[in-house]
């Protein structure tokens, strides 16, 4: 069990590591038996992230052509569809270089913009790397100077890959094996990002140049629902409504569209980009804000901080004055979206409530919808 701790919201949380660590120590592991001709029971794995994992070696085989060995996958406190399966290398020798394919269980690439190419298998560059320098380091130590050919299988990993984003990332077939650093960091904002990255850079590869940005289920169901379109420019950003943005201006989109609900967006209206709670709330603030400037009755903005949900603070402000308020907050908001991109993106928010049929759109919101409808539907 890997001893490593990071720190969220407050709480310890163990550390594991990744289908790519496990890939490269089953290959090390493998290596060794086919060189050496002796059972392994565990190998050292020294990671990107400079931490050296001592993993365990299961249901080894040795047949003298080649040898296999598996590592189970360990997600410590970050728990996931991938958290104790086990990932096998089956290694053999060949003349030169080293060659790293998938086999059962192993997932192929279908669309362009991700890792690897279509029709390649999904074994990302940073695991490659850590394989082929596991290999090295083996075939040194036994002063062998040919190469090697690695199979890496998963025997469920058609199922798991059912219970993970793959599929709507264009990875068919079985699970991917990924992992930048080796090692898993237990709610890591940094890996949910990569994830928005990876899933624009496959929009983006698909010749899309007006991006769609969803929170999450509610918002694509929506879209689904109330636009000329469908979910097929999008991302799902969750909370990192900043991050999704700075990754759509590197990556060259034309323009971004953010649709959310009202209670999530309404902190739009104070720059606020990352909309978790435990980051920042300021939804009553900023509706106080907005319901003072336009004038709304001071005893009726004084209820806004006692309310549980922006619809219910919404409820309130049907009193008086509530379009003007819902119109400023969209000012508000285009004017800290357009500064996150430095005004060199256009960049639209819809912010809905199904619960008030409300839908408040910032100017340039409209078109943006039209262009990513054109685009769509030619």
């Amino acid at each position: 069990m890997l001893e490593e701790y990071t720190f969220s919201l407050g709480k310890k949380l163990r550390c594991g590591y990744t289908t790519g660590s496990c890939a490269a120590g089953a290959a090390k592991a493998a290596a060794q038996m086919l060189l050496s001709g002796e059972n392994v029971t565990s190998i050292s794995l020294n990671t990107p992230k400079g931490i050296t994992l001592e993993l365990e070696i299961l249901n080894a085989e040795f047949s003298g052509e080649h040898a296999q060995c598996a590592v189970r996958k360990d997600g410590g406190d970050d728990i996931d569809a991938t958290d104790g399966i086990l990932v096998y290398a089956s290694v053999s020798k060949r003349a030169n270089g080293v060659e790293i394919t998938g086999g059962e269980g192993i997932g192929k690439v279908t669309k362009p913009g991700l890792d690897r190419a279509v029709g390649d298998w999904a074994i990302n560059s940073a695991p490659r790397e850590m394989i082929a320098k596991a290999l090295s380091e083996t075939a040194e130590k036994y002063g062998y100077n040919g190469g090697f050919h690695v199979e890496i299988s998963v025997p469920n990993g058609a199922e798991i890959a059912q219970k993970t984003y793959n599929p709507h990332m264009g990875i068919e077939g079985g699970i991917s094996i990924i992992g930048t650093t080796g090692i898993v960091e237990p709610m890591s904002n940094t890996a949910l990002v990569e994830t928005i990255r990876a899933e624009a850079k496959m929009r983006r590869a698909e010749g899309i140049e007006h991006l769609l940005i969803t929170l999450g289920n509610y918002s694509e169901r929506y879209v689904t629902e109330q636009f000329p379109f469908s979910l097929e420019s999008g991302v799902k950003c969750s909370n990192f409504i900043g991050e999704a943005l700075d990754i759509a201006l590197e990556l060259g989109f034309k323009s971004a569209l953010i649709v959310g609900h009202i209670g999530k967006l309404v902190k739009l209206g104070a720059g606020i980009m990352n909309t978790h709670s435990a980051v920042a709330d300021g939804r009553m603030d900023v509706l106080v804000t907005c319901g003072l400037l336009a004038g709304a009755d001071s005893k009726l903005l004084k209820k806004l901080p006692e309310c549980v949900t922006v619809d219910a603070a919404l409820e309130i402000l049907k009193e008086d004055k509530l379009e003007k308020t819902l119109e400023i907050l969209s000012e508000r908001a285009e004017h800290y979206l357009n500064a996150r991109v430095r005004n060199t993106l256009p960049v639209g928010a819809v912010m809905f409530s199904d619960k008030h049929n409300i839908s408040v759109r910032t100017k340039s919101a409209n078109d943006i919808i039209r262009k990513i409808s054109e685009e769509q539907n030619g």
